[in-house]
């Protein structure tokens, strides 16, 4: 009828998900581009936090593919960047975690502000301090966490009180705590200093307080925990609050990956040196050393000529050497170049220099 509106067409619903077997299950694909671990973005993907081309998934169950746009918590996720890792010297008094309910500070708040979004490896006590992994990437966090890699984890531990070899025994055998199997410890008795001291402890598996439970079992009060080492990542000169990134090429040698694992990350941001070194090995604030080679090469050739300078300079040189006083007498120069002059005293004679020889003056 005349008048009257055509109805709106009713909102298209969002594309039906078609399951595939290409591509990579969608938590394994959001934990590669950083944005959480695979287990953290299962629970993003079961709180419905996450879509794939408009449409909510609520089930990890699902292949992506790089044709496919997924956002997360409406915003979009970029393409995975490679696998990266740092050291961290974590203070005492940090939480490691994204997030805590108590309100207080984490590592990840005070982590420079260039930092891309990291993950730890693992965890160290809010009163524990020393070495902590990050990375950006899920998967690297995953397998630096397996049981399976078996690697040791060092710790220097100050005690309370002066234990003996035979009280500190039972940690290198392996104990039971509270029905719990603690796996055998690398237990190093340092030194005692005052009413403490100091212990070198390896530990393979990572328990909850792991360490501090196993001195309280013997009766030894923990006040003071730094953990130096994990697997072959030490902490070395890194000072508390400090970051520093593990080269790709170490990265890789590490872990027995490949350059298409972790590719080398181009440089970004570094201003040129003003003037490069000669040799490749010279460091930074040294002066630049020219190799024997160079120094001949240098000597030689001198300053460089033009077709026929050299010749010119041999001829000028000649001349200088040859001419006698009489011609250059104080205001009776002669109509040459050198007319007007003040006379300089007669110099020997000298050979002619060679061609191409710099010239003086």
């Amino acid at each position: 009828m005349a008048g009257k509106e055509k109805p709106k067409a009713p909102p298209k619903p969002p594309a039906k998900l078609e399951k595939t077997t290409e591509g990579e299950r969608i938590a394994k694909v959001l934990s590669r581009a950083g944005i959480a671990s695979r287990r953290e973005a299962e629970r993003l993907i079961e709180l419905g936090e996450v879509k794939v081309n408009g449409a909510v998934i609520t089930s990890p169950a699902l292949n992506v593919t790089a044709k496919d746009k997924i956002t997360v918590r409406g915003e979009p996720v970029g393409a995975p960047e490679p696998p990266r890792l740092w050291l961290y010297y974590k203070p005492e008094g940090l939480v490691t975690s994204a997030s805590d309910e108590k309100g207080r500070d984490t590592v990840f708040d005070h982590l420079p502000e260039d930092m891309p979004r990291v993950m730890s490896v693992g965890r160290l006590d809010l009163n524990s301090e020393g070495l902590l992994l990050l990375t950006n990437d899920g998967e690297l966090k995953r397998r630096l966490e397996l049981p399976s890699t078996g690697w040791l984890r060092k710790y220097r531990v100050r005690v309370k009180g002066n234990p003996t070899e035979p009280e500190i025994e039972p940690l290198r055998k392996g104990v039971i705590i509270e029905g719990e199997r603690f796996q055998p410890m690398e237990v190093k008795l340092d030194r005692h200093q005052g009413a403490n001291a100091w212990l070198t402890v390896g530990i393979r598996e990572g328990k909850n307080r792991e360490i501090r439970r196993a001195m309280s079992h013997i009766g030894l009060t923990v006040n003071r925990l730094i953990r130096t080492s994990y697997g072959p990542f030490r902490l070395n000169e890194l000072q508390p609050g400090e970051v520093e990134e593990v080269r790709p090429k170490v990265l890789r040698e590490q872990l027995g990956l490949s350059e298409g694992d972790v590719p080398s990350a181009p440089r970004t941001g570094r201003k040129p040196d003003p003037k490069p070194a000669a040799n490749p090995g010279a460091r930074a604030g040294e002066k630049p050393r020219a190799s024997a080679a160079q120094d001949r090469s240098a000597k030689a050739q001198g300053s460089k000529l033009k077709p026929g300078d050299g010749l010119k300079q041999l001829s000028e040189t000649w001349q200088k050497a040859t001419r006698g006083p009489s011609r250059k007498t104080e205001g009776h120069g002669t109509d040459g170049p050198d007319a007007g002059r003040p006379a300089r005293s007669a110099r020997p004679a000298r050979a002619p220099a060679r061609p191409g020889a710099p010239r003086k003056g």
